[in-house]
């Protein structure tokens, strides 16, 4: 196993490791959480940078790192809505935008030679204010910060869509995927 799926992996088991401080009663329970959260971060990351620098991309890397990455997101997004410190609006964006990805990637992979959507600026932007937002959240930032930064995490997460969406459709054409198939 690569330094980068091991990276991946640990960002994985660090799903549960923030939701148990999450939901734990100490007064610190936001600030614990969130350093679960900027570590899963810095190894998402690390992972990147380390697969492409010293050519340790692999098939399994290109699953799990994805993989990695909804879980977190899914379970950050979830445990703010039910605590009330997001409103549902911003999990119904974003968890549609992921379970779409989520399904076009399966496509792509399951049905096209195991095939993945590329990460690119748009998507890793999109990131950037996803952590930024969350972050301004838990360490209690002026509201009028944490709105401009959920602004631009939504705005920057449709456009990072529907540039995945653009690059899903010319990979499943070029691929030979026909709608039929698909349904």
């Amino acid at each position: 196993m690569t330094i980068p799926n091991i990276l991946t992996v640990f960002r994985i088991v660090l799903v549960p490791i923030y939701l148990y401080l999450f939901y734990s009663s100490g007064e610190e329970r936001l600030v614990y959480a969130g350093t679960a959260f900027v570590i899963a971060g810095i190894t998402d990351v690390l992972d990147g940078y380390i697969a492409r620098k010293y050519n340790q991309t692999t098939d399994v890397g290109a699953v799990l790192d994805p993989l990695a990455d909804k879980l977190m997101t899914f379970a950050v997004l979830i445990s703010f809505t039910m605590a009330e410190m997001i409103p549902y609006w911003i999990l119904l964006i974003i968890g549609l935008k992921e379970i779409v990805m989520i399904f076009g990637g399966l496509i792509l992979y399951l049905f096209k030679g195991n095939k993945v959507l590329p990460s690119n600026k748009f998507g890793k932007a999109a990131t950037i204010f996803f952590y930024a937002s969350i972050l301004s959240v838990m360490f209690k930032t002026h509201l009028s910060v944490i709105r401009i930064l959920f602004s631009v995490m939504i705005i920057l997460n449709i456009i990072a869509f529907l540039n995945y969406l653009t690059i899903y459709l010319y990979m499943r054409d070029k691929s030979g995927i026909g709608y039929r198939q698909v349904i």
